[in-house]
Formats: structure tokens, C-alpha cells, sequence
């Protein structure tokens, strides 16, 4: 007797199902000491015994209307990051920060070659020429990261097992990275953690009217 192969769209379906069902991971919800809600929270999940490589992903930080765009940046370790200078002046942009020092001279367009970023840590960005540039770098040894939305909200996608969920924001008093441990079932039942973080004054902005 002869027998049909499955149709492509049910082998797709079936597919899809199967990924579904072993889809887990964690949602997070970061606020601040009085539930303010918190957007670019750094949150990422360590796990006991190490984390599953997996293939890195660069970023990019614009510089756009004087500014660093996004404001917060993560990556994996082993990361490069690009630094395209999308304004009309051209920028001279560094970095103090002993995880990674650079200084990439004046320039416009993409002719500044990517940085890497091999070392876990924090990283602060500056522009020579315009002071009120900033920008903030967080490299981390795992794959499992995510930053907050503007309601505070990350999501990150992780296999079952044991992990340490930390959060990290640039205005932490004291640089605080607060932790909880949490355990990822198998199926599709997201585990959830919130995070309450004590926050320094934001600094003035001198762009707003009457600074």
C-alpha cells in the first residue's frame, strides 16, 4: 500500500507545536522603590553549571541628533558592537571604563571599525566634543538576556533548569545588582520574578526649558 507524504503545511504545524510546547522561560517586572515602572533595566540569567553557548549577537549604537541611540546596550561576551555616526558633525566617542578602554578619533558615517567586547562588565560611553553625550554597555557571560520596554517589562526565553535571574540598571544606588534564584519547568508555563530597585535622583536634563 502506498502512503502520501504528510502535507508540508501540517509538517510545519506539527513543528511549530513541538516548539510551542518546549517554549519556557522567565517574565520580569522591574519598578523602582515607590513601583515606578523601570524601562532599560539590564535583567539576564546565569545558569548553574554555565550557560549553553550560543552564536553572539552584535549590536549597534547610533549617533543620532547628539546623541548615543539606544541609551543602554547588552551583549554577550565575545560581542562587537558598531558605531555608526548618523548626524551631520562628526563625533569623537570613548570609553574610560577598565572593562574595555577606546578612543575612536574624529569621524562620521560607518568608517569607525566595531569594538569588542571581551570582558563582563559595565561600560560608560562619551563624546570629546558634545559632554552631554552618555551611553551605558553591559557585557555579560550568558546568552539569556533582555532590557525592560517602557512599562518595565522584559521577557527572556530559557530551556528548563536552575538559574540566578539578576537586574542591572545605570541609576542603582550604590551600582546594586539585585538577584533571585528561580527553577524553569518544562512546557509552556512562563515563571515570573519582579524586581524593586533603589534608585538614585535622575540628573537634571539640560535640554529641558529653564535648565
Amino acid at each position: 500500500m502506498f502512503l502520501r507524504p504528510a502535507a508540508p503545511a501540517l509538517l510545519v504545524c506539527t513543528l511549530l507545536a513541538a516548539a510551542q510546547a518546549a517554549a519556557t522561560g522567565v517574565a520580569v517586572q522591574v519598578q523602582d522603590a515607590s513601583g515606578k515602572v523601570l524601562p532599560d533595566t539590564i535583567i539576564f540569567a546565569e545558569q548553574d553549571g554555565g550557560a549553553t553557548p550560543k552564536p553572539l549577537r552584535g549590536g549597534e549604537i547610533e549617533q543620532k541628533n547628539l546623541k548615543f541611540q539606544p541609551l543602554v546596550t547588552v551583549v554577550q561576551t565575545g560581542s562587537k558592537i558598531a558605531f555608526p555616526n548618523n548626524d551631520k558633525v562628526r563625533h569623537h566617542i570613548y570609553s574610560f571604563s577598565p572593562v574595555h578602554k577606546f578612543d575612536q578619533k574624529l569621524y562620521s558615517g560607518t568608517s569607525a571599525a566595531p569594538q569588542l567586547f571581551d570582558k563582563a562588565g559595565i561600560v560608560v560611553l562619551g563624546c570629546n566634543i558634545h559632554d552631554k553625550m552618555v551611553a551605558y554597555v553591559k557585557i555579560v557571560d550568558t546568552p539569556y538576556f533582555a532590557k525592560t520596554d517602557g512599562s518595565g517589562a522584559a521577557r527572556i526565553e530559557l530551556p528548563p533548569g536552575k538559574y540566578v535571574l539578576k537586574a542591572w540598571h545605570f541609576n542603582t544606588v550604590g551600582g546594586l545588582t539585585p538577584e533571585q534564584n528561580i527553577v524553569v519547568a518544562p512546557g509552556d508555563a512562563l515563571s515570573s520574578a519582579v524586581f524593586k530597585l533603589p534608585m538614585k535622583p535622575p540628573a537634571p536634563d539640560a535640554d529641558a526649558p529653564g535648565y
